[in-house]
């Protein structure tokens, strides 16, 4: 099951409507440039595309693992969506470990293969298995390491900067997905990315 809401009923760039009020502390209001133009936020699929999937995910969350695949397919099938995966990790330290180590992936060109690696299993993490995993997917973990601690202040921004997206959204719980005008939270099978790809194109 997933909720379906619509949303950004003003130009790009502009303010989202006032039903997107950031709750609790959150003083901001978003733009889409912040949803789907993170200049630090790594892009998957067509960086060109005419749409953007924006998936809300932890590592440790089961259905974003389950689902995984299914975006991945969508997207390479239609070959014009741009895809983010935004760590909003909300299982626990273990969680924020994964996160920051592959975003330092990121920051050595090892982006994707990181995150399949952790995407991988079904299984919950401990961050053995998030070194393990990395490892095992050829990968130097003294290097990202470095790269982490390097860009402490970028990977520590861009993770505040979810958390309160997210926050902004109502979203409970991951996956959550924004696409074109509209948010969706839970699981979205094939079918419902296809189409909700369509109804963003015809907007």
């Amino acid at each position: 099951m997933f909720i379906r809401r619509q949303f950004l009923s003003v130009a790009a760039g502009g303010v989202v409507a006032a039903a997107l009020a950031p709750r609790l502390s959150l003083a901001q209001q978003l733009t889409q440039d912040d949803v789907f133009r993170d200049p630090d936020a790594p892009v998957l699929g067509n960086p060109h595309g005419d749409v953007t999937i924006v998936e809300f995910f932890d590592y440790q969350c089961p259905y974003c693992k389950k689902s995984y695949r299914d975006v991945e397919s969508v997207v390479a099938e239609d070959g014009n969506v741009r895809l983010i995966m935004k760590d909003w990790p909300v299982f626990g330290d273990v969680s924020v470990f994964a996160s920051q180590a592959v975003l330092g992936a990121n920051e050595i060109g090892a982006y994707r293969k990181a995150m399949d690696a952790l995407m991988a299993t079904p299984a919950s993490l401990s961050e053995d298995d998030v070194k393990r995993l990395l490892t095992s997917a050829g990968l130097d973990l003294s290097e990202i390491a470095e790269a982490v601690q390097r860009n402490d202040r970028k990977i520590s921004d861009l993770l505040t900067r979810n958390y309160n997206q997210a926050l902004a959204f109502h979203f409970a719980g991951t996956p959550s997905f924004v696409i074109g005008k509209s948010t969706f939270s839970g699981v979205l099978g094939k079918e419902q990315l296809i189409e909700a790809i369509r109804q963003a194109r015809a907007v």
